[in-house]
């Protein structure tokens, strides 16, 4: 009998301690059920599993669940992927291995310390803040644990990068060409399809040279002209005369940024005017120049330069005398070749170019090349062809933008074999008045005892030419 009550104490005892467990695991997680005060504010109740294979409540910070916990939401189909937050400010971390400038930029500052150990004590409940209380320092404290993680990879993982910052910002950006329609939200389908000419890929390969090209060539022309008109009956009497002056310039200058700069100049000048009562001649020359220089400079110092240069000056045409048949000078007659050694000084400016040489020696060549012209006229003895020197030499070139419209270029030149001086002075004023038109002021004086004047004592000559008429520089 006793045994049977047993029994059924038993059975009954069975029964309750389950519901009495259940009842008090329900009593205990009622409390967590709901949150109270601040925690409110900044935790979250999310469900987890157990290891009986059952749910229980867990209380989650909120941050976390923003940022990390959102990750464990990916493997569940029962997600939108609407819902799930992705914050670009660590996208550096999960792009294909670049190679960033941030890190490197961050960790190189000179004063950057060596982190210290972190402590490994548990701080206070009010040591710890339990939201972002400055919102507007996010973007820079995820961009130090970027640039620390970042960093860490690049040192143990460098043959792992494939790509860098520099390289990704010079590809080209997708361009979205499809004009908006006036009354339509979208453009046309054709414009869709269409193939970008510049992204075709062509069959033949293209060389590309990326030498540097340190050669600039300039130039710059013009033909001016001076007319008058007299009558025949002009009670002052007078005549008729029609001028033309052409000029042309040519520049081939080398210069590599570094040490060498090489200049070279074409100048040619032909000037004329008609002579009605010329017996001899219908024209003569009031104009005739061919020079060709060149000078090769060593970087000395900032503006100063180890300097070779050499000229050749000759003519184009024959001269004469008015009303005198005999030849005065001609092409090679004279020639004057010149070379030195010396220094020069540059110094280029927004509105002036100046260039003085000096030059201590100089070795010079005056070369008669016609029979029709008499060489004692220029300083040699009668039936020498050739005539050698060595002197000094100073040349100044100076070219001067006085406004937008008026340019002043000057030349001097002081060659000395000290025996005889040559002093050469040109200077040239251009008044602009567009692109293609222009007046010129061309005043030339010279000194020269090499040889007698041809009229007079004094060895001072002078040169001056005002004319109107076509430019262009280039």
């Amino acid at each position: 009998m006793k045994k049977s009550y047993y029994l059924m104490g038993m059975m009954i005892l069975a029964v309750l301690l389950p519901v009495q467990a259940a009842w008090g695991q329900k009593k205990a997680l009622a409390p967590a059920d709901t949150l109270d005060g601040l925690f409110r504010q900044h935790c979250i109740l999310k469900p987890s599993k157990t290891d009986t294979l059952g749910l229980q409540m867990d209380t989650v910070s909120i941050l976390y669940e923003n940022y990390l916990g959102v990750l464990d939401t990916l493997n569940d189909p029962d997600r939108p992927e609407r819902d799930i937050a992705i914050s670009p400010k660590y996208y550096r971390m999960f792009v294909p291995f670049t190679y960033f400038n941030a890190p490197l930029a961050r960790y190189s500052k000179l004063e950057w310390e060596v982190p210290q150990a972190e402590d490994t004590a548990t701080p206070r409940a009010d040591e710890v803040p339990l939201y972002d209380t400055d919102p507007f320092t996010s973007i820079e404290r995820s961009g130090q644990v970027v640039d620390r993680t970042m960093m860490q990879a690049y040192l143990d993982c460098p043959r792992r990068v494939r790509n860098t910052e520099d390289a990704i910002n010079q590809v080209r950006a997708y361009e979205d060409n499809i004009d908006q329609e006036s009354g339509k939200k979208k453009g046309t389908v054709k414009k869709l399809i269409q193939v970008d000419p510049a992204r075709s890929v062509s069959d033949q390969t293209v060389k590309v040279n990326n030498k540097p090209n340190w050669w600039v060539t300039s130039g710059n022309g013009s033909l001016q002209m001076t007319q008058n008109y007299i009558s025949s009956n002009w009670y002052k009497g007078g005549e008729s005369t029609i001028s033309l002056l052409g000029t042309l310039q040519l520049k081939a200058n080398y210069n590599d940024n570094d040490k060498i700069q090489w200049e070279n100049l074409l100048d040619a000048k032909i000037g004329t005017y008609s002579t009605p009562s010329d017996d001899y001649h219908s024209y003569l020359v009031s104009s005739d120049q061919l020079r060709l220089y060149s000078k090769l400079g060593v970087q000395a110092t900032t503006k100063w330069y180890y300097t070779i240069s050499t000229e050749l000056t000759t003519q184009f045409l024959n001269n004469y005398d008015a009303d005198d048949p005999d030849m005065t000078s001609a092409f090679l007659a004279p020639l004057d070749w010149s070379t030195s050694v010396g220094m020069d000084f540059k110094q280029k400016k927004d509105l002036y170019n100046l260039s003085v040489f000096l030059a201590p020696l100089t070795y010079t060549m005056r070369y008669i090349g016609n029979d029709k012209v008499d060489e004692t006229d220029f300083g040699l003895d009668e039936g020498k062809t050739t005539q050698h020197n060595l002197g000094s030499e100073i040349t100044v070139n100076l070219t001067w933008k006085i406004t937008d419209d008026v340019t002043y270029e000057t030349r001097f030149d002081y060659l000395t074999s000290y025996q005889w001086v040559r002093v050469e002075w040109e200077n040239t004023f251009t008044f602009s008045v567009n692109k293609y038109l222009s007046t010129k002021l061309y005043i030339y004086g010279r000194y020269d005892d090499s040889s007698a004047p041809t009229t007079g004592s004094s060895y001072f000559q002078l040169k001056e030419l005002l004319s109107f008429g076509l430019s262009y520089s280039w």
